[in-house]
């Protein structure tokens, strides 16, 4: 007969931890490390993530919501905080695109999912307008809907067919927006924002924004022609606004709850001869700022 005292190993690759042998022996338990990064954490959501591209439109989302800068083990760069609405306190993240148009704002929400996994995503910024009464420069245009322009047939003759591809973001995003609409105006108007960055007075519209690789700078082109025929109501342009709605379109199939979004585009330009980069910072302001007033109604 044998006796068996203390650890029998047989084999490789065997691993032993908190292990005492012997009389009076004790071990101490060591608690299991807890990542240093809370957005890692099991179970838990951010409540709302930024998408922007232009340095000017990042900057003015961190003045507005006084977020700070955190910068992942991975080198990616984040700028985080809370933003105090009626109620509860909402944990906020941004990010920077790392170009302009559709593909690098799928990734910068790919980042923005595997790290902090938000409740909503916003794209806040500047855009063109095509509306000349609705969508002047310093305006500001909130969309939950967005009409991709690029899918095309071009024919043996050579003219072009565009075929639009239409998205709405889900219906609770819509209801509230609707909501703030409701309760200041449309369109809602803003005054009091005399800072040295925005204009003392603009106006918010509910609207559609047109989405595609294009830079518009002609107020002739078969762009805006097209949009205008399309919907009527489509009121600007930009690069992002398409890859924004795919990107929740394709992760739509996942089985946790899809965040919801919203677009917030402030005018820079009329997408004509005159488009230029002297009214960025104006645009961009205004459009963080009206962000920051829809915030209780989103969250």
């Amino acid at each position: 007969m044998t006796h068996n005292r203390g650890i029998i190993s047989r084999g490789n690759n065997n691993h032993f931890s908190n292990i005492a042998i012997g009389t009076n022996a004790q071990t101490a338990a060591t608690a299991p490390q807890l990542s240093a990064d809370p957005a890692l954490e099991a179970d838990t959501r951010w409540d709302l993530g930024i998408v922007t591209i232009l340095s000017e439109e990042l900057r003015s989302v961190i003045d507005e919501l006084h977020l700070h800068r955190h910068k992942k083990p991975s080198g990616l760069y984040f700028y985080q905080g809370e933003h105090t609405v009626p109620d509860t306190t909402l944990r906020v993240v941004a990010t920077q695109t790392q170009s302009q148009g559709q593909r690098s704002t799928m990734a910068a929400l790919e980042n923005l999912r595997r790290h902090y996994n938000p409740r909503l995503w916003a794209l806040v910024g500047v855009g063109g307008g095509i509306h000349d009464d609705h969508a002047r420069i310093g305006n500001v245009i909130v969309s939950t809907e967005v009409v991709y322009y690029e899918n095309r047939k071009i024919n043996p003759r050579g003219d072009v067919h565009r075929r639009g591809e239409h998205r709405q973001a889900p219906a609770h995003v819509v209801h509230a927006v609707n909501a703030y609409f409701t309760d200041h105006g449309t369109p809602a108007r803003i005054t009091g924002q005399t800072t040295v960055h925005a204009g003392n007075h603009y106006e918010v519209y509910p609207g559609v924004i047109g989405s595609g690789e294009a830079v518009i700078a002609d107020r002739d082109s078969d762009i805006r022609t097209y949009l205008a025929t399309y919907n009527e109501k489509v009121l600007a342009v930009d690069m992002e606004a398409g890859g924004l709605s795919q990107y929740w379109q394709e992760n739509s199939v996942d089985g946790s709850t899809n965040p919801g979004w919203v677009i917030i585009r402030g005018v820079s330009d009329n997408a004509d001869e005159e488009k230029g980069h002297s009214h960025h910072e104006l645009a961009a302001r205004n459009a963080a700022h009206v962000l920051s007033r829809l915030l209780p109604y989103l969250c």
